[in-house]
Order: C-alpha cells, then structure tokens, then sequence
C-alpha cells in the first residue's frame, strides 16, 4: 500500500470517527477523569477551594464513617433477591405466553407495559398504592397482609421495592425468553415427543440449555439494572425509613447534592463504578463458561 492510499484511509477514518470520538471523550471520558481528582479531595461541589485530602474519602468509606457500607449491602441484598425473581417470573411469562393461549399478544403487551414507563412515575404511583390502596383491600376483605404499614418499617420497604422492581422488569426478560424459545426448532421439540419427552423434561433438557445465551443477557441486564436502581428508591422510599432502603445510587446522591460532600460523593461513585464493572465481569465469565460446557 503506498503513502498516498495510506494517507486517505487515515484521513477516511478521522472523518468517520472523529467527531464521535471526540464526542465520548468529551461527555465521557474527560468528566470521569476530573471525578477521580475529585475523590481525592474535601470539595463541597459549590466552593472555588478545593483541598485535597489523600485517601481520606476512601478511608471513611471502607471504615463505616460514612453510610456507603450500609448501602452497599442493602443493594446487593435487593439485587440478589430481585434478579432470582425478575428472571424467574419472566421465563414463567414466556413458557405460558409462547403456548397456543388465546389473547397471548394482548397479555404480552400488558406484562411489558411496566417497562415503558419511568422509574419516578412508577415509584409514586405504588407509593399511592402501597399506602392507600392495599389498607383499603385490607380493610374491605379482613386480610391483615395488606393492611401493614408497607413503606413504615425495614423489612416491608424491602419487600415493596422488591415488588416493584420485579413487577416493572419481568416484562422485559419474558420478551427476551420469547424470542429465544421462539427461535427453538420446532422439528427438534417434535423429535423428543416421538421419543416420548414429557413437556417438563423437554423444557429442561432441550429449552432451557439452548436460551443459555439469552438468559446470560437477561441476567447482565437485571444484576446491572438492580445494582444502579435510583429512580423507584427515590419516589418510593426515599431510602427510609432511617436510611434503610437508600441504595448505593443514592446514597451518592445524598452525599454529593444533599450533604455538599462531593468529594466524598465521587470517591463513592468510584468505588461503585468498581463494583458494578466486578460483579457484571464475574457473572459473564461465569454465564459464558457454563454456555460454553452446555453448548
């Protein structure tokens, strides 16, 4: 290749991913490196002063001065529990709603519906429900369930943001659970009837290995999702009562915007991002290592 040919390709290729190269630099990268320099100081986010402290900030994070400990087991409890039922309840959906039922695009598009919606007006309309509308069912039918304080103590916040996560996103794993049990040749599921496969066994033993590479996005996209959840905890809870339910998401918040701790807030947000990027790695590697053994 000569110099001239050379030189188009290289000038071909600044014209095509300059601008947006320069885009990601830019909104991305340039932002992230200013907040770790940030999280090395005592910065209140309003000040000209800024003054830099060392580790300080991740020292009282890891020493328990500031809450993140508290909220990083609260979201990683939340997520646990949340992802195991999100994904269970949507690949239910999608096994009854890939069967011959009648009204099976109408129930399809009313179980996704959740998902179109924001997390802020989710939250706020199951704040309504939680304290209006379930007293009311309690009352009127006798039934002591729902007539607890839902969004009074620990145990029932946990227990109503659990439902609501899990009501707005099992939508979204049952459409992908559709496509991938859709996409299942139906001469290989009519070969096992042949060989007399009862419908549990066949869905065992031949559906559920070949969705493999589905549900490993169903489960990046739920532990991802769960682990930055911010919107609903913010217009359900708001991390209470007494801070039980504040996630790490917004405990950052608090800290950066309410507390005027933003160098605090930063060093948290760094050590989050950490988390994420661990958790979301091991549990591809673990996702593409059991696909690869099945598959």
């Amino acid at each position: 290749m000569n110099k001239k040919k050379k030189y188009n390709m290289l000038w071909g290729n600044f014209l095509f991913l300059g601008p947006s190269t320069l885009v990601f630099l830019a909104v991305v990268v340039i932002p992230f490196a200013i907040s770790i320099i940030y999280s090395f100081s005592n910065w209140n986010g309003i000040s000209n002063e800024i003054k830099f402290v060392g580790l300080n900030n991740f020292n009282n994070i890891f020493s328990g001065k500031a809450k993140f400990l508290d909220a990083f087991w609260f979201t990683l409890r939340i997520t646990a529990v949340s992802v195991l039922l999100i994904n269970l309840l949507g690949i239910l959906l999608a096994v009854a709603l890939t069967a011959r039922l009648p009204l099976r695009n109408p129930f399809r598009a009313a179980f996704y519906l959740p998902q179109t919606m924001g997390g802020l007006i989710l939250g706020f309309i199951w704040q309504f429900i939680f304290i209006a509308g379930f007293p009311a069912i309690g009352d009127k039918l006798n039934l002591g369930f729902f007539s607890q304080q839902w969004l009074g103590t620990e145990k029932t916040a946990f227990a109503a943001l659990v439902i609501v996560n899990v009501w707005q996103n099992a939508g979204y794993v049952m459409v992908i659970m559709i496509a991938a049990l859709s996409g299942i040749s139906s001469e290989l599921i009519e070969s096992a009837k042949v060989d007399g496969s009862r419908p549990l066994n066949t869905f065992l033993r031949i559906k559920l290995p070949l969705c493999i590479p589905y549900i490993t996005v169903s489960l990046f996209w739920t532990i991802s999702s769960a682990l930055k959840m911010f919107e609903t905890n913010v217009s359900l809870t708001k991390g209470g009562p007494y801070g039980s339910t504040t996630s790490m998401a917004l405990n950052i918040y608090n800290d950066a915007f309410a507390n005027n701790k933003y160098g605090l807030a930063t060093a948290e947000a760094l050590v989050f991002f950490v988390i994420i990027l661990a958790i979301t790695s091991v549990q591809l590697y673990m996702s593409k290592r059991k696909e690869s053994q099945i598959l």
